[in-house]
């Protein structure tokens, strides 16, 4: 299956905090798009890794996804070596995503910067021809692959964004994924450890900071992203 948009996150609930309505509003104009979790999240202070697959999995439902795989990394452990960027790599040969999408360049939790580094280079080595590569559990050898973009969505620290895209209408969606994670999220009735993420203020964070990049481009609600690269349009007027 060839998908549009590959995201990647370092954890379970990554891709829908930082890109969820993106995705939800991708899907609803005909896109493909799929997720990639690099660990199960194990050493996460609330729920378990068996929980949080089947938060994933209600989440991946919600936005209406066409794939969501988990590799399994080390959470808090993986590293930017062969044996990870080859993994991702047959993953981007596997799906051929024109976009990826990946965690921030730079944040509070240390897999999330480890993350956005191991999927940018890993994406640039799937476009090399001398490296080889099978999918996972065939004797299919797989063609080089080379998304045009990768993306950087923004999570917990306010980075500055290079360009947001419009999702207003798609807050509400975004909002249901990210509350199908009910192990890590607010709950009043939750006896669970606090967490920075588990308190309600988190929660409106997450949609008046969608508000507030929406009100600095004059529409209602936005996601920022960040690129290492130039983007171009056609025309001048394909800016809103």
């Amino acid at each position: 299956m060839k998908l549009d948009i590959l995201v990647f996150g370092a954890h379970p609930d990554d891709a829908e905090l930082g890109a969820g309505a993106t995705i939800a509003k991708e899907i609803d104009n005909g896109k493909k798009v799929g997720i990639i979790d690099l660990t199960r999240g194990e050493l996460g202070t609330r729920g378990s890794a068996v929980i949080r697959d089947k938060e994933a999995t209600a989440a991946a439902k919600i936005l209406g996804v066409s794939i969501r795989e988990n590799l399994e990394f080390a959470d808090g452990f993986f590293i930017n070596d062969k044996e990870h960027q080859l993994a991702i790599i047959k993953m981007v040969r596997k799906y051929r995503p024109d976009i990826v999408l990946c965690n921030a360049i730079d944040d509070r939790h240390i897999d999330h910067a480890k993350g956005s580094k191991l999927v940018s280079d890993a994406c640039f080595l799937s476009g090399l021809i001398k490296i080889d590569s099978k999918e996972e559990g065939t004797d299919i050898w797989q063609e080089p692959w080379r998304p045009k973009q990768v993306y950087h969505y923004i999570q917990w620290k306010n980075l500055e964004p290079h360009f947001v895209v419009d999702v207003s209408g798609y807050i509400e969606k975004k909002t249901e994924a990210i509350m199908a994670y009910g192990s890590q999220f607010y709950d009043p009735k939750s006896k669970e450890p606090e967490t920075p993420i588990s308190s309600k203020n988190f929660i409106d964070s997450v949609i008046y900071r969608a508000r507030d990049m929406g009100r600095l481009v004059g529409v209602g609600y936005a996601e920022g992203f960040t690129t290492e690269r130039s983007i171009a349009v056609d025309r001048l007027d394909n800016l809103i």
